[in-house]
């Protein structure tokens, strides 16, 4: 609606951010009319253009089809004109569809509501009714009209929307969950069914209407608020075994607060699965804390090992099988932090490549390590192969690329990821690899395991060949989502 406005009319930001307010608010306003509406406004050329629309949940649309940049038929512009310079609501004579509606055997209704801002009219609300003629309204029906028409004096007036809006509307509760219709003492003038039967759940049974909400034993703090801030306020609490979400949005006579509307949702089973879900994220996540600190132990046992053995290829091997646990202990240190069953890569690379930086470089062998992007989130059954995979390919830049008394190098990690696939490279600039070297040819127990871990379990794609002037590239790229 802002570019539509911006691009076709002459009203300035503070006019436009009043009519936006009013769209965030007027889904209730439909619900409590039983109609259409749509916000008409005059544009540079003179003619009358819809910039937004909404249609109610408590009744059927006259208006199937979206009018939203259509120009307003020329026997409706009257009425506009009427209400925007005389800044009064204007009720036009019933008539049929013709305007892209529903052609309904009763004629429709159509009152026009000047919008006013800072005591100028800046557009019109047009509501759009059957005049179902013939038919006696209910209660509940003939209360919502009368609390709609104080909306529509409050528009006029300017009050409506407020200014300075409290409590989020995008997640109140709605027309159809439950209306309470309070009066200036806070009394009960009107309660719907729904209404009616959030109270019983919370042990309510007494007759509420004239009565004070106080009286009643039902909490009123979310009116109290909303009474002395003169604006809405969204409040959820406990009362009983029920869960209630309330927004109340206080009726203004001038200056006067004529009373309010609650809006109840009973939200007690929602409350219930959030609360199941949080506790079994936070099962999970224990389960990822515990699971870390048996290999952390599995890992002190081998070191332990490692150190009453004296051949050098069996301390090695044990070496590697320690840094590879550690590499899998670090996913689910991460893993017991996060939240859901993503995980932040970075926090897995950076502690690893400190792993390498600790474990792999000595004083005549010096190696700087450096990692440029940071991977994103990805899914938790791809983080631990994956780290395993790249633990293999840091140890193996060292060991092949810069031998003992070489003078060390730099060996760099680069992260990309492109939301549907990850890729992953690590450069060094040792020695380089054989310009005939093949990866699906090697018989090293770390390559083979990355060729496996990249091939089979993660699905992906891998290549290393010679990285010039000097060095070595390895280059693999792994899907992120399932085909």
């Amino acid at each position: 609606m802002t570019e539509l406005a911006r691009e076709q009319t002459a009203l300035d930001r503070e006019q436009v951010a009043h009519l936006n307010r009013l769209v965030s608010e007027w889904g209730m306003l439909a619900d409590l009319s039983f109609a259409d509406l749509l916000l008409v406004v005059p544009n540079r050329s003179g003619a009358w253009t819809v910039v937004a629309q909404v249609r109610p949940a408590t009744a059927q649309t006259l208006y199937p089809d979206d009018l939203v940049g259509h120009p307003c038929l020329p026997d409706q512009v009257p009425a506009f004109v009427e209400a925007l310079s005389s800044g009064k609501i204007t009720e036009s004579a019933p008539t049929h569809a013709t305007d892209g509606g529903t052609d309904d055997a009763d004629p429709i209704r159509r009152v026009a509501i000047p919008v006013v801002h800072r005591g100028s009219p800046v557009a019109v609300l047009s509501k759009a009714a059957a005049a179902r003629w013939g038919r006696r309204h209910g209660q509940l029906e003939h209360t919502y009209d009368r609390i709609f028409e104080q909306f529509a004096r409050m528009i006029a007036a300017g009050a409506f929307p407020f200014a300075d809006r409290v409590g989020d509307s995008s997640s109140a509760p709605r027309v159809g969950d439950g209306v309470m219709w309070l009066g200036s003492a806070v009394e009960v003038r009107y309660m719907s069914p729904n209404a009616s039967s959030a109270l019983h759940r919370v042990g309510i049974q007494a007759s509420a209407l004239g009565m004070r909400l106080a009286e009643l034993g039902f909490h009123d703090g979310v009116v109290r608020q909303a009474f002395e801030l003169r604006a809405p306020v969204i409040e959820e609490f406990e009362q009983g075994n029920v869960t209630l979400l309330c927004r109340c949005v206080p009726l203004l006579d001038g200056d006067r607060v004529d009373g309010a509307i609650l809006l109840m949702r009973d939200v007690t089973e929602l409350r219930k699965r959030d609360r199941l879900l949080l506790s079994k994220d936070a099962t999970i996540r224990e389960i990822h804390h515990r699971v870390k600190n048996n290999l952390q132990t599995i890992s002190s046992l081998l070191r332990l090992q490692a150190r009453r053995l004296t051949h050098p290829e069996a301390m090695a091997a044990v070496g590697e099988s320690v840094r590879r646990i550690r590499t899998i202990a670090l996913v689910h240190e991460a893993l017991s932090r996060e939240v859901g069953d993503d995980v932040t890569f970075a926090e897995i690379v950076r502690p690893l490549v400190r792993l390498a930086e600790e474990g792999l470089q000595s004083p005549d062998r010096p190696i700087r390590f450096t990692v440029h992007g940071d991977g994103g989130r990805i899914p938790a059954s791809i983080a631990t192969p994956l780290s395993v995979v790249l633990t293999e390919l840091l140890q193996n830049a060292v060991d092949h690329g810069f031998p003992e008394g070489s003078g060390g190098g730099s060996v760099r990690v680069e992260l990309r990821n492109y939301g549907n696939r990850l890729d992953l490279a690590v450069l060094d600039d040792g020695r380089g690899v054989d310009p005939g070297f093949r990866l699906d040819e090697a018989t090293g127990l770390g390559l083979s395991i990355v060729r496996t871990l990249v091939t089979t379990e993660l699905n992906g794609s891998i290549t290393m060949q010679p990285n010039p002037p000097r060095g070595t590239l390895v280059e693999l790229s792994v899907p992120l989502v399932e085909d």
